[in-house]
């Protein structure tokens, strides 16, 4: 799980440093991905780094890690993401909310 989740996020940058666009949560997107990875999950970073983090908590194999990867969920989706899509709303407007029509935020 800590492999794939991995994979997933260094795809995803990857991805993000071709296209030329930003990777800060904050700023404004240059150039909007919808393809590869993203035709999956909206938030395949995150999503990598969630799958790492319950790779860890089964690798350490203590319950109290599992609370770990639940409350990174829930403070990226607070936190990150709503800001993140009124940002991509904003910037790309019709092409943005017809591609979160047909792709999950998460898978």
């Amino acid at each position: 799980m800590i492999l794939f989740g991995l994979v997933i996020d260094i795809w995803a940058w990857t991805l993000f440093r071709k296209r030329k666009t930003t990777l800060n949560p904050y700023k404004i997107p240059s150039k909007l991905e919808i393809g590869s990875i993203f035709k999956i999950s909206r938030n395949p970073m995150y999503l990598g780094m969630d799958l790492v983090l319950w790779g860890v908590s089964i690798f350490l194999g203590s319950l109290i890690t599992f609370i770990f990867p639940i409350i990174f969920i829930l403070i990226i989706n607070k936190l990150f993401i709503v800001l993140e899509e009124k940002s991509l709303e904003k910037r790309f407007g019709k092409k943005y909310l017809d591609y979160k029509k047909k792709v999950r935020r998460w898978i």
